[in-house]
């Protein structure tokens, strides 16, 4: 059964946050709070935990998973972008977004879409989210949590807990969420596609 720590939303623990990052480090997938409900996560290099994500969400090998990152800083080592795309998602981050961009070499062959060769990035705009991610200095491998016959993010840890804790390392408990899913924006072509509207403002890429 998963362990659950109790992290301030607005104060985030160092000290819940480094054992967080050490079960991550060694293995682990946590569910956790963001600005677009409660996701999933585990490290890129994580096989086992890809598969437990995959397992959870009931996901096939065409949808996107997401690289959650603290910054721009870790944008060119994972994804291919021009000028004009970096400024348009420094310019709209952090913030409830996707966007859709070509993965670099770097990023794991499973991680990406099989046909598209193309990763999902987000920059949350979450005290918790961005402390562990500087705690952790890497990007996290993400799903937003939802469960089968669920529309929407789940939003409750302590659901979580009775539904799926028994297959999670970990859950940060950063209190209840309401359903705000992410805007998602396809950056791949000479121009925004927005594939979803959701609580960002689409306005920039419109």
């Amino acid at each position: 059964m998963s362990q659950i720590f109790y992290i301030h939303p607005d104060n985030p623990q160092p000290r819940l946050l480094e054992q967080v990052v050490g079960i991550l480090k060694r293995g682990g997938v946590i569910a956790f709070p963001t600005d677009s409900g409660y996701s999933l996560g585990c490290l890129l290099d994580n096989k086992s935990g890809f598969e437990t994500i995959c397992r959870i969400r009931n996901l096939d090998k065409n949808h996107h998973l997401t690289l959650m990152c603290r910054d721009l800083s870790e944008l060119s080592q994972y994804a291919h972008v021009s000028n004009t795309t970096f400024r348009l998602i420094k310019n709209n981050t952090p913030g409830c977004y996707v966007f859709i961009l070509e993965a670099s070499k770097e990023v794991p062959r499973r991680l990406m879409n099989e046909k598209r060769k193309t990763i999902g990035l987000r920059i949350p705009n979450n005290k918790i989210d961005l402390d562990l991610l500087a705690s952790l200095n890497e990007p996290l491998m993400t799903a937003t949590l939802i469960l089968s016959g669920d529309e929407f993010a789940q939003s409750d840890p302590e659901a979580i807990l009775d539904s799926i804790g028994h297959q999670l390392d970990v859950i940060i408990h950063g209190g209840y969420i309401g359903q705000q899913p992410t805007s998602v924006i396809d950056l791949t072509g000479d121009y925004p596609v927005v594939i979803r509207r959701g609580s960002g403002d689409t306005t920039p890429f419109d």
